[in-house]
Parts: structure tokens; sequence; C-alpha cells
């Protein structure tokens, strides 16, 4: 009986993930996404930045001549996540038809 309640208590949230190489892109992709949301008028949790992920590599620059000199590169793969709580079906309809920019990879849970 506890079990029950505590189910039907549950709220449904969206949750929406963005990754991308590009700081300035990741951020233009949510204020779309915050615009749309509140247009429905649903509430918002976030933007939440999430931390930056840091690869490194270092290769040769030759193999014979110069065997101690290398080449330092990076990538970073910045981050953003936003909560949809209780999203319509138009909400998530709008979300589907929304056109991104390229760059920006979009996860999406329901919970």
């Amino acid at each position: 009986m506890v079990k029950k309640k505590v189910e039907s208590e549950k709220k449904q949230k969206l949750r929406i993930k963005l990754c991308g190489y590009d700081h300035k892109v990741v951020d233009s992709s949510v204020r779309q996404i915050i615009k749309v949301v509140q247009r429905y008028g649903a509430k918002i949790c976030g933007p939440i930045p999430l931390p930056t992920q840091i690869h490194k590599y270092s290769i040769k620059r030759s193999v014979f001549v110069n065997e101690d000199a290398h080449e330092q590169f990076e990538t970073r793969v910045h981050k953003r996540l936003i909560d949809i709580l209780e999203p319509k079906a138009e909400i998530i309809n709008a979300l589907r038809d929304l056109n991104l920019p390229a760059g920006v990879d979009i996860k999406v849970k329901t919970g």
C-alpha cells in the first residue's frame, strides 16, 4: 500500500544531456531548448554545466632525427544537463522537430 502511494507521487521528468566540442554551440542549443520548453509553460531545472572532459594526446614529430620532440594535442568535451519537470506530449513533439546545429550530441532519458 505504501509503495503504490510512492509510485503515484513520483513525478515524471525528461533529462536532456548535451555534449559538444565547442561550448558556444552547446550553449546556443541549450538556449533553443529552453525557449521551446518555456513556450509551453513547463518547469525547467538547469542548464547545469557538467565538468569538461579533457583528452590529451602526445605524438612523436619524427621517428629518427628528432625522437625526443613531441606534439601535444587536446580535445575538450563540454556538457550541459537540463531537466524538464512534468513534460507534456506537445513539448516532446516540439523538441523532436527542433533543428540543432551540427556538432552537438543529445541524449534524452525519461524517468
